[in-house]
C-alpha cells in the first residue's frame, strides 16, 4: 500500500471519528435578562460540565425582547432568560419562541410554573408579598392583597407603578381570582391609600417604608434578601426593619411569579439549548441559584437558603402563570381606569 493510499485510509478514519468526538461540544447563545454575576457561574459549569461554550448577551428584558423581534429568524439567540411569566407571555405571542417537549423539563418544573405548550419554563421563584414595618404595624391587621384596599390603610401603602410587570401580574392574577369589577373596586381603593404617588423600584418602596413613608410596601422578597446581604450599611438598615408577611393564607395563597426561559424559533444550536435548560434545573443548580439570588427553587425537591426560611412557610398560589400574560392587557386597562399611576 502507497503512502497516498496509507494517507486517504486515515483521512477516511478521522472523518469517521469526527462526530463522536465533537459530541458534547459546539455552543449556545444566550440573551439574559439576569445579571452577568447571577448567572455566569452556572454557565461556567454548564460549559466546564458538557464542553459547550455559552455566548452571554445581557440587557433589559423588554429591550432583548425587541431585539429578538427585530432580528427574527436571523438572531443568533438560541434562548432567552428573562423575567416574569408575563413578558415570557409576550415573546411567545411575538412568535419568537418555541415549544420544547422535554422530560427532564416537565418532571422538574411544576406544571403551574411553564408553559402549557411547552414554549416556556420557570427557573426560580419569586414571590411578592407585602411587607411591613417591624414594631409600628401589628400583624393581626394583615390577611391578604385584598384587604389592603380598607380604608383603615389610607396612606400607608407603597407600592411602585403601573407599568411595572410585577404590578401588573399582580393584578393579572386578581383578577383571575375573583374577576374584573371585583379587582377594578379593589384596585380603586388600593390607590386612595398609597402614601404618595408612586416611584422608583422595589427597593425604593422597602426604604420608603423604613423611613416612615408608610407602614407597609409590596415588593418582591429577592429585593429584600439583596438589601439584607448588601455591603451597603443604609439598605440593611432599611431592610432589617421589614417584616414579610404572606398573604392570603386562608384562600388561595400568595402570589409567585417566575424568572424564566424559552428556546427561541431562530435557534440553530436547538439541542444545545435544550442541553442547558435541563442544566439550569438540576437540584445542584437550583440549589445554587436559589442561594445566590435569593429566589426560591422552582423544584420542589430542593430548599431554599436559610435566609428564604427564616422568613416562614407559606403558601403559594398555584394558577398557571401562562395566564398572567393572558389577562395582562385587561389588567393594565383596569389599573388606568383606577388612576393607578
Amino acid at each position: 500500500m502507497s503512502i497516498s493510499t496509507k494517507l486517504v485510509y486515515l483521512l477516511l478514519a478521522l472523518s469517521f471519528m469526527a462526530p463522536s468526538l465533537a459530541m458534547g461540544d459546539g455552543e449556545v447563545n444566550l440573551y439574559s435578562a439576569r445579571k452577568e454575576k447571577l448567572i455566569k457561574p452556572l454557565l461556567d459549569r454548564f460549559t466546564q460540565k458538557t464542553g459547550i461554550t455559552v455566548n452571554l448577551v445581557t440587557g433589559k428584558a423588554d429591550a432583548l425582547l425587541q431585539r429578538l423581534q427585530s432580528e427574527g429568524r436571523n438572531s443568533p439567540a438560541d434562548l432567552l432568560i428573562t423575567t416574569d411569566a408575563g413578558r415570557l407571555h409576550r415573546a411567545k405571542l411575538a412568535g419568537v419562541t418555541q415549544a420544547v417537549d422535554s422530560s427532564v423539563m416537565n418532571d422538574a418544573v411544576p406544571a403551574s410554573f411553564r408553559d402549557p405548550q411547552g414554549h416556556w419554563y420557570g427557573l426560580s421563584l419569586r414571590a411578592r408579598p407585602i411587607l411591613y414595618v417591624k414594631d409600628k404595624v401589628d400583624p393581626s391587621r394583615l390577611s391578604s392583597y385584598e384587604a389592603l384596599a380598607d380604608p383603615a390603610w389610607k396612606g400607608n401603602i407603597c407600592i411602585r407603578s403601573s407599568n411595572n410587570i410585577y404590578n401588573q401580574s399582580l393584578v393579572a392574577s386578581m383578577i383571575a381570582a375573583n374577576g374584573v369589577d371585583a379587582t377594578q373596586k379593589w384596585a380603586e381603593g388600593l390607590v386612595k391609600n398609597f402614601a404618595r404617588p408612586p416611584k422608583g423600584g422595589d427597593r425604593d418602596q422597602i426604604k420608603a417604608a423604613a423611613a416612615g413613608l408608610c407602614d407597609v410596601a409590596i415588593a418582591n422578597t429577592y429585593y429584600l434578601a439583596g438589601m439584607l446581604t448588601s455591603k451597603d450599611a443604609a439598605q440593611r438598615q432599611a431592610a432589617e426593619k421589614m417584616v414579610v408577611f404572606w398573604p392570603n393564607q386562608a384562600g388561595r395563597g400568595a402570589h409567585f411569579n417566575i424568572s424564566g426561559a424559552a428556546v427561541t424559533v431562530a435557534a440553530k444550536n436547538r439541542e444545545n439549548a435544550i442541553q442547558l435548560l435541563e442544566f439550569l434545573v438540576s437540584e445542584s443548580s437550583q440549589a445554587w441559584y436559589a442561594e445566590a439570588n435569593g429566589e426560591y427553587p422552582v423544584r420542589q425537591d430542593v430548599a431554599p437558603g436559610a435566609l428564604l426560611r427564616s422568613w416562614g412557610e407559606f403558601k403559594m398560589d398555584t394558577l398557571n402563570l401562562g395566564q398572567l400574560g393572558e389577562l395582562n392587557p385587561e389588567a393594565v386597562r383596569l389599573m388606568d381606569r383606577a388612576g393607578w399611576k
